[in-house]
């Protein structure tokens, strides 16, 4: 396990079903928190370093992950900071489109993280990715992104707070390599049901003796759900 002060501060922000679930099991996006909470994480995004998801989130929903307040963006170009955090895609086979919303939407910088498979296996669309506007490539593990050495990485471009939305698969494993340190979970008053929805966490979850624990901070009731803040514990903690 890598130390702290050699990666950035890593919180995921999540929204879930009041029975686990991030979207239906055709993995179509559900709007499970109102206009109290999209407040809420349009703020933790303008304090926030950097954004990160997986591609599978943006193949399915294609979010331009920026800063939707004019305020917020205003305020951190006053701080000496550009108007959106840097935007992440952690995307092993680089299977990000060329014609995705954070390439379209928001000024800022964008980094694409790959394994060293994809320059070889699809060397083009590697070679497009970095002719994008204000994108950068980094390569870290070998047939898929090596999450501990992506962080060291992405630590030395400058980031020290990285804000994670999913998905389920990314989620895991920053939890199972000891990567995230803080978990912000709304759940919201619906449930979807539906046993190949993506939870939280997907992946290939753990035995019973390498549960990972938690720490709850708060809970804050938000409209019709609450938001649970959790610090992971780690070992030595």
């Amino acid at each position: 396990m890598i130390p702290r002060s050699s990666r950035p501060y890593i919180f995921i922000n999540s929204a879930m079903s009041a029975d686990g679930k991030l979207s239906t099991y055709e993995r179509k996006q559900v709007k499970i928190s109102g206009k109290a909470d999209f407040e809420r994480v349009d703020e933790l995004r303008a304090e926030t370093d950097a954004i990160m998801v997986g591609i599978g989130t943006v193949l399915a929903d294609d979010p331009s992950l920026t800063v939707k307040s004019a305020q917020r963006r205003e305020k951190r170009v006053a701080d000496g900071k550009e108007e959106n955090p840097i935007r992440i895609i952690v995307d092993s086979r680089a299977r990000t489109p060329v014609d995705a919303d954070i390439f379209k939407k928001g000024v800022g910088r964008k980094i694409i993280v790959i394994a060293e498979s994809a320059e070889k296996e699809n060397k083009e669309k590697v070679t497009a990715l970095s002719k994008m506007p204000d994108t950068k490539i980094i390569v870290a593990g070998t047939n898929q992104v090596n999450l501990e050495e992506m962080a060291v990485q992405l630590k030395k471009e400058g980031i020290n707070r990285l804000m994670v939305e999913g998905g389920a698969a990314l989620n895991y494993g920053l939890i199972s390599t000891g990567l995230a340190d803080e978990l912000k979970i709304f759940v919201g008053n619906l449930i979807i049901g539906g046993k190949t929805a993506p939870t939280f966490a997907d992946g290939d979850g753990f035995n019973e003796e390498n549960i990972r624990r938690l720490t709850l901070e708060s809970a804050e009731k938000i409209e019709d759900g609450i938001l649970l803040t959790w610090k992971v514990n780690r070992d030595g903690d």
